[in-house]
């Protein structure tokens, strides 16, 4: 039976998270449900490439199923994309190897966080509208972040995961006018680990906490600590990298 990979899009904000849940709306929810109909009704699970949380949004998440077609993939990808809602949209799908895995064949994750230092309520579902920070404190803490380190400190506590160290890639903040960015690169992302990261650094930034503490956070992992959490709707996972013949 074919695999495919499919890459999507979607706007979190009216999402409970990727997930699948019994009572609420989430993207692989909504995903399986229209595949269903390709399978005779019956369900085809579609395994992503991580759980993004509730209000978290993507512009490349990447998942994959099996499914017996006749259809090729630029006609399936239209099929979805006109039975989809219209806050997911199919930007790519293709056929893998069999041995192809959406989590676990994953080599860097991409993610962005944006920060809004001015009012703008169209741009309320998109980023953190927060005061004016200081970019030279936020980039002392977003070079402290790169390489490879124990993040316990910075995420929420999971017994199904044996360790929390993740190699960073890429860490760092543009400031375009108002508009500031987090981008952020990694071998493996924990459960709410971009958020608390952004949202200690900010505390840093507006001297909530100072730069020595965050060292200690980081150099001296806990998971019984005070912890500063970014707001959902600002976080952005970008894109999904794989080998090459994916």
């Amino acid at each position: 039976m074919p695999r495919f990979k499919i890459t999507l899009q979607y706007d979190g904000a009216d999402f409970f998270g990727w997930q699948m849940q019994a009572t609420e709306r989430t993207v692989q929810g909504e995903v399986e449900a229209c595949i269903a109909p390709f399978n005779d009704n019956n369900r085809v699970k579609v395994i992503g490439a991580g759980r993004t949380d509730t209000g978290v949004h993507a512009w490349g998440q990447v998942a994959h199923f099996d499914l017996k077609t006749e259809l090729d993939t630029c006609t399936l990808t239209d099929a979805f994309n006109a039975r989809l809602p219209n806050d997911i949209y199919v930007t790519d799908l293709r056929v893998v190897p069999s041995d192809f895995h959406a989590r676990y064949s994953a080599r860097v994750r991409h993610y962005r966080y944006q920060c809004l230092m001015s009012v703008d309520i169209l741009m309320r579902n998109q980023t953190w509208i927060i005061d004016d920070l200081s970019v030279d404190h936020l980039q002392k803490c977003a070079e402290l972040i790169k390489g490879e380190h124990d993040f316990k400190s910075f995420c929420k506590s999971n017994p199904e995961v044996n360790h929390t160290r993740c190699i960073i890639y890429h860490s760092a903040w543009i400031n375009d006018e108002k508009m500031l960015t987090f981008h952020i690169s990694g071998n493996r992302f924990l459960h709410h680990m971009v958020r608390y990261l952004v949202g200690s650094m900010v505390a840093v930034a507006q001297r909530r906490l100072i730069l020595e503490d965050f060292k200690m956070l980081l150099n001296q992992p806990n998971k019984n600590v005070h912890i500063f959490k970014a707001p959902a709707q600002g976080l952005i996972l970008e894109k999904v990298d794989y080998d090459e013949i994916t």
